[in-house]
């Protein structure tokens, strides 16, 4: 049974797809996380949510993720010792997703009765991704656009990895959209750690191995600590002690050319049981040694 390293975090309310399929498929795999979100500019943040909305001049704040509310329940709590005068409490918050708004009502329950906790959630599961969302702030705000002498300002907390969908169709409608990054994506701290704690329960690590790379981000910063670990193969290579998957043609791209590694199988589909049966097609076509 060869084993296979999943450069991703693995599913902890259930089994996990890609463990299972590749289970199913006669190998022993486990699951590394390669990145961690960590949370930026707390004191930009904390310079706004301590004025007023009104103050600011904002009609609404857009939050797409979980990690943004995880910022502002951040800021909230630090700051309610200080008994802050501003009210955010009926200002709009337009949500993506029902996990979004119910990430966002759960400040309510840890930071108590401030007026800084969002009360009027507005969105959620009737705006499930960020193209629904940017539609429904328009037709909200609609009544108040043409009677305002200036554009109607919006607060967007946002990560470092954004799609431009939503950006795009409010500007187009002529909000003000005043973006903020409050989280951003970065290798593991903890990723060589954690990837030998795995590799020590796995039954035999004489086996061949194959390691699956996810995403360009998670490679640059993974394939370092993985060459002390692993025989990983260039372009020109004829060994096969180490074999390379990709999900994703431009995962694919990226090891290739920017990494100089060889990739072996570039899964046709990202799903566990495209990616199960590509690596078993591909050791099926190998000759016994």
């Amino acid at each position: 049974m060869d084993n296979v390293l999943l450069l991703r975090s693995p599913n902890i309310d259930g089994p996990d797809k890609y463990e299972f399929a590749l289970r199913a498929a006669g190998y022993y795999s486990l699951s590394v996380p390669a990145l961690e979100t960590v949370l930026v500019n707390g004191e930009s943040l904390r310079d706004i949510v301590q004025k007023d909305p009104k103050e600011l001049e904002l009609s609404g704040v857009v939050i797409t993720s979980s990690r943004s509310c995880e910022a502002w329940r951040e800021t909230v709590q630090s700051l309610v010792a200080e008994s802050p005068t501003a009210d955010w409490s009926t200002l709009p918050f337009y949500v993506v997703g029902q996990a979004t708004a119910t990430s966002l009502e759960e400040i309510n329950k840890v930071a108590g009765k401030t007026m800084l906790a969002p009360r009027n959630i507005l969105g959620g599961s009737e705006t499930g991704t960020g193209e629904k969302l940017a539609h429904f702030i328009l037709e909200d705000l609609k009544p108040h656009t043409p009677a305002l002498e200036h554009p109607v300002k919006l607060l967007y907390l946002t990560g470092d990895k954004n799609r431009d969908v939503l950006p795009n169709i409010l500007r187009g409608g002529g909000i003000d959209l005043q973006p903020l990054q409050v989280y951003q994506t970065q290798g593991a701290s903890t990723f060589p750690q954690d990837l030998d704690n795995a590799m020590n329960a796995v039954p035999d690590k004489s086996r061949c191995w194959w390691i699956v790379y996810f995403a360009p981000s998670a490679a640059d910063f993974v394939t370092p600590v993985l060459r002390n670990r692993f025989e990983i193969p260039d372009p020109n290579s004829q060994l096969f002690a180490t074999k390379i998957a990709a999900i994703g043609p431009t995962t694919s791209i990226f090891l290739r050319d920017e990494l100089h590694l060889r990739v072996d199988v570039l899964s046709p589909k990202p799903n566990p049981e495209s990616l199960a049966l590509s690596i078993h097609n591909f050791d099926s076509r190998q000759p016994v040694v």
